[in-house]
């Protein structure tokens, strides 16, 4: 455990490091520890130095700048290794309890005179001389291993645009998911908050206006699986399954790296807009426990969560870090603020029995005056999550390291689904005399753990051998009526799983390789990495999609009816789209690094990968950084990139009830939609193909510059172009094509469809601005000011047209409502600006988030909805009551912000929506919140 007693100068001394690394603090100087390490970088020699000695250094980055360190080798005294690892260097030990040790130039002027040893104080003097408080440098010099294979980099030593978020500033909001975090952080990050059927369980994260699944997720740089669920009744999200954060426990995580920037050639496919790399937590001791509590302003939408982390040693090198974390939040429901006054009931004759609707000379049934007509509950879904996350690591030779990680999830979400007015064809009233709304359940579970080992000495190269294993697996429940079975239909129907497999091996080699020619050694990377998917649909219970041709009786009102079959809502997975899919891949790449002068590098990086079902794909990328002033750099990356189709997107398939323009009707209706995969034999005959990988070249030119001492900016733009992107199509019919293509393969050709295809070549330019700065205003504290802001903006270069006989058949992939999605569906500006305010023992951090104008458009244009810009604010207050504990008060979106409603054109009959559920923050309001927070 840090043995830090005044919190504030801990504060102080943390932010006078640009790179801290907080190992086990109880390693005594003259105790032996084995070390390995290599001559290098001083940035990699001091951090190596710090895990395997067992201590916290703290080293400004400039000090370290154009420095090596020495190497270490053997079981050694932690003094006399230091004094080894500084030798050459001119860093000498300003500071040192034998837990933390101060490093610095002499030309700091902070050594005092008098000392026996320059380059190591073995022992701290009886009154060290505490260093005088630096410039605070920004979070954006953290140590970086994100977009490069080195480990030497920070931030502004970049050569792509990276953004990196600290353990502390997830407990400084009152964010849950580590999926929020980064969208209220990141300024290029919009989150998806809505969806219809299965999808209202995930909320995604994409980066600079793509989508969610072309980002690529590692965790501690290894490949993050995706979600077995298709997001696909959404709104700017659809046709994506990708890795779900919300199941990576926030307690674990030390920090999470953003690189903004195209990087398949470096990590393989889904890397088109950029790279999340969340890193978890190693330490060795100490740990820590929190309880948050809070509610929306309309008083629903309450959650409790708890964290807990541990960190324990492993013998006498090695770590284990655990953590715990449980929550549990109740729906919201922000429907119905201007009720239906449609009829629910069947109207009566004049002898008082129910007839059909029209019928001549009937009345409103007498319930109408009294119904309940707060039906709609659309909001935030019911979830039960517990999370498990570990780490762990330990020498077992003096060149091989073993270590592991993993996370193990268990969530059960709930949501209302579209209410079935009793009058309806879908509503049996001997069961629902009332009508019903159906209620959607998933039970999903999830892991992954990596298991590995690294070491030096392979041919001259560090190693890192490693495999994980992966699995998300996700049951559905609802609560519904299958109309076709009639009066006998079950209420409740399992109807189906899905199940999807990964496991990834990798080798990567490093080295660094002294040409004697440039500024600094050659640094080479190269790789292996094999990779095997599964993707597996369980059928549901016959019940929940079969047709059981209920004939209504003759006289009823709803005689003649052809009644869906299925369960309502979400119908079950018939036999027809169950089976196991499966696919593997190998790949390797190349990655080069060179300093050529001390202003000027470049990094080469090429991979080759070889799928099983679609063959190859190469991607390349170049990037440069030149000083041209020791505060001001350029920066630029080209690169090509691939994304493979997802299993899911090859093989899902069924059957849901959704808002359905049916002309020539020109409001929302419920009707059924059947998701078709590209190789079902109706898809075909309505022009599907085998799905082909999504190309992309990317370009990205940036600027990083420090103006004033304590001032950080970097403005970055960028242009991508997707050839070939894989779409969901806009919704086919109800036509007699559809119809046609549906029953030829025995599905009910009363309904619409859509499926996946290549539809579209897109554009995406934008531009990114980041700007930190630190005012210190002496015994009124210090505040850290950040300010980013993005604009981004997506079009359509190419979209494919159907066939002229589909064409003539009314048959229009990419509609505009979803070429709105792509183009104007999310911001194309955010704005964030923020203040961390630290006074003593309080801890004042504020955030003013901006949203510009979003669009929802529709297939007529006169329906088209607007989501006004909006500003939304986020407060957190803590105290720190004690050294370990602290409490915080605070919300997000203070002032209880929502969006534009919709106009009654569009929310559907029933209504099924009032709040745009297009607004990027959501339809619930303002969260307010309460936490408590103990460290030992």
């Amino acid at each position: 455990m840090r043995d830090w007693t005044n919190r504030s100068a801990r504060r102080r001394l943390l932010c006078a490091a640009s790179a801290v690394w907080a190992l086990s603090a109880g390693a005594a100087l003259a105790q032996a520890a084995p070390f390995k390490i290599d001559a290098q970088p001083a940035a990699a020699g001091i951090r190596q130095f710090a895990r395997q000695a067992g201590v916290q250094i703290l080293v400004q980055s400039d000090a370290a700048d154009g420095k090596r360190t020495g190497p270490v080798k053997g079981a050694l005294p932690v003094d006399r290794a230091l004094e080894q690892l500084l030798s050459g260097t001119g860093l000498v030990v300003i500071s040192n309890d034998g837990k933390t040790i101060i490093l610095a130039s002499p030309r700091a002027g902070l050594i005092r005179t008098g000392w026996s040893n320059p380059a190591v104080a073995a022992a701290a003097p009886p009154e060290p001389v505490a260093p005088p408080e630096p410039e605070a440098p920004s979070i954006i010099d953290e140590l970086i291993v994100t977009g490069t294979r080195s480990t030497s980099r920070t931030v502004t030593e970049s050569m792509a645009p990276i953004d990196v978020i600290s353990a502390a500033e997830l407990t400084k909001s009152g964010k849950q998911s580590t999926r929020d975090l980064i969208s209220t952080l990141v300024p290029s990050a919009n989150t998806s908050n809505s969806g219809a059927g299965a999808s209202f369980a995930i909320k995604t994260v994409s980066l600079r206006g793509l989508s969610a699944d072309q980002t690529l997720v590692l965790v501690n740089g290894k490949r993050r699986h995706n979600t077995a669920i298709l997001f696909v009744n959404g709104t700017t999200q659809n046709g994506q399954s990708p890795p779900d954060l919300d199941l990576i426990p926030s307690a674990a995580i030390e920090r999470i790296e953003v690189l903004r920037d195209g990087a398949s050639a470096q990590y393989g496919s889904d890397a088109l807009a950029g790279v999340i790399n969340v890193i978890l937590k190693k330490s060795p001791e100490g740990g820590s426990i929190s309880a948050l509590y809070g509610k929306t302003a309309e008083g629903d939408g309450e959650t409790g969560q708890f964290s807990g982390n541990l960190g324990m040693k492993l013998g006498e090198a090695g770590y284990l870090n655990l953590t715990a974390d449980v929550r549990i939040t109740d729906p919201t429901d922000r429907g119905d603020k201007t009720p239906n006054t449609t009829l629910m009931y069947f109207p009566r004759n004049a002898l008082g029995q129910p007839v059909r609707v029209g019928t001549a000379g009937s009345t409103p049934d007498p319930r109408e005056a009294t119904a309940n007509r707060h039906t709609s509950h659309p909001g935030s879904p019911q979830v039960q999550l517990f999370s498990l996350g570990y780490s762990a690591g330990s020498p077992i030779t003096d060149d091989i390291d073993v270590y592991s990680f993993g996370t193990f999830s268990s969530r059960n979400t709930a949501a209302w689904l579209t209410f079935r007015n009793p009058n309806a064809s879908n509503n049996i009233t001997a069961v629902n005399p009332d009508g019903y709304t159906p209620r959607l359940f998933l039970k999903d579970r999830d892991f992954q753990v990596a298991f590995g080992a690294k070491g030096a000495g392979l041919l001259g190269f560090d190693w890192d051998l490693s495999t994980t294993f992966s699995r998300d697996a996700v049951d559905y429940y609802e609560n519904s009526l299958n109309a076709s079975l009639g009066p006998a239909s079950p209420t409740y129907f399992y109807i189906g799983a899905l199940k999807f497999q990964e496991w990834t091996s990798n080798l990567d080699l490093t080295r660094e390789v002294d040409t004697g020619v440039f500024a600094e050694p050659l640094f080479v990377a190269a790789g292996l990495e094999y990779r095997d998917d599964k993707f597996e649909i369980t059928a549901g219970e016959p019940a929940s999609y079969i047709n059981g041709g209920y004939v209504a009786p003759a006289g009823s009102p709803q005689a003649g009816v052809v009644f869906a079959g299925g369960s309502q809502g979400v119908t079950g997975f018939p036999p027809f789209s169950a089976g196991a899919f499966s696919r593997d891949n190998i790949s390797a790449y190349l990655n080069v690094e060179q300093k050529v002068t001390e202003k000027l590098e470049f990094a080469l990086a090429g991979r080759f990968e070889h799928y099983s079902d679609f063959g190859d794909a190469k991607t390349f990328k170049l990037s440069s950084r030149y000083a041209i002033l020791p505060r001001l750099a350029i920066r630029g990356t080209a690169s090509t990139g691939f994304r493979a189709p997802s299993l899911q997107q090859q093989h899902y398939a069924s059957s849901s009830t959704i808002g359905v323009i049916v002309p020539p009707a020109t409001t929302t209706q419920l009707y059924p939609v059947q998701l078709l995969p590209p190789d079902n034999p109706a898809a075909i005959a309505l022009g599907a193909k085998p799905l082909r990988p999504e190309k992309s070249t990317n370009y990205s030119v940036g600027i990083v510059a420090q103006p004033l001492s304590r001032m950080n900016v970097t403005v970055d733009v960028y242009q991508i172009k997707i050839d070939n992107r894989i779409l969901q199509s806009g919704t086919l019919g109800p036509n007699a094509a559809v119809s046609n293509a549906l029953a030829s393969q025995g599905l009910n050709p009363q309904q619409a469809a859509f499926y996946y295809g290549n539809f579209a070549d897109t554009k995406t330019r934008g531009i990114d601005f980041v700007v930190d700065y630190r005012t210190d205003f002496g015994d009124f504290g210090s505040v850290r000011w950040t300010f980013s802001a993005n604009h981004t903006k997506n079009e359509f270069t190419r979209v494919v047209q159907p066939p002229a006989a589909l064409a003539a058949a009314g048959i229009v992939y990419i509609d505009r409502v979803k070429i709105g999605d792509l183009t104007v569906g999310t911001p194309k500006d955010k704005f964030i600006l923020g203040a961390d305010w630290e006074l003593g023992k309080f801890d004042t951090n504020l955030r003013l988030t901006r949203y510009g104008e979003v669009i929802q458009r529709t297939s007529l244009a006169a329906n088209d909805e607007t989501v006004s810009p909006k500003l939304i604010v986020d407060l957190d207050l803590s105290y720190a009551a004690t050294d370990k504990i602290t409490v915080s008060v605070g919300a997000n979106n203070l002032l209880d912000a929502y969006p534009d409603s919709v106009r009654a054109a569009n929310r559907g009959t029933p209504a099924f929506a009032y709040y745009n559920q297009y607004s990027p923050y959501g339809i619930s309001g303002g969260f307010y919140y309460a936490r408590v927070a103990a460290r030992f």
